[in-house]
């Protein structure tokens, strides 16, 4: 059975949290859509344990109009699908930028949410140290200001590894498949925000 995590504001942030909500009625009402492509200007190109990687695409995530990061999704070559972004073996490379700031258990909460949106009950059993590993990593930090940069690497045969303003957070965790899953919170069939999807996809060869 799938998991599925509510979230309550405190007492104190209950006014922001109704602005927030008219915000968010207001957008609906009006038919807001996320503009496509990212604010931040991300390098063309990584390198990965020696392997270069191109920029696929890059996008900025939404919660109803707020800017919540922007991303960059780096593989070994540009392909046109999520299906083919899913094939793919070589190492990977997400990147993120903070565009607000951001409780780091909300974020690593709002990863979970996503993997268990888009994977079976058993490969969640299956990755549980993994996911409360990630957990652990962002809980870890009261917040990620705008501005602040992390990131998620998977090698193959080494695992992912977690990055926080460009340094590792302990070794490596899980397997191709559990990266998979982590992919699969923007690229799956429940993706935490479509037009960011879009926009990760959209830099597809021609």
């Amino acid at each position: 059975m799938k998991t599925t995590t509510t979230f309550s504001f405190p007492r104190r942030h209950r006014p922001a949290a109704r602005v927030a909500c008219s915000w968010a009625l207001a957008a609906a009402s009006l038919g807001f859509v996320a503009p496509a492509g990212a604010a931040t200007p991300f390098e063309p190109a990584q390198t990965v344990q020696g392997t270069p990687l191109v920029l696929q695409g890059s996008g900025t995530r939404y919660r109803a109009v707020f800017k919540v990061y922007d991303m960059a999704l780096y593989l070994p070559r540009k392909v046109r699908t999520a299906e083919e972004v899913l094939a793919t073996t070589g190492p990977m490379r997400l990147q993120f930028v903070a565009q607000r700031d951001i409780p780091g258990t909300d974020l690593g909460l709002s990863f979970i949410k996503g993997l268990s949106s888009n994977a079976t009950p058993d490969q969640i059993r299956r990755h549980t140290p993994s996911s409360n590993r990630l957990v652990e990593i962002f809980s870890g930090r009261a917040k990620l200001a705008s501005g602040d940069t992390f990131a998620m690497e998977y090698v193959p045969g080494k695992g992912t590894t977690f990055f926080i303003q460009g340094q590792p957070q302990g070794a490596p965790v899980g397997d191709a498949e559990y990266f998979g899953m982590v992919l699969r919170i923007w690229l799956g069939p429940s993706p935490v925000d479509a037009s960011l999807k879009e926009a990760l996809l959209a830099s597809g060869p021609t």
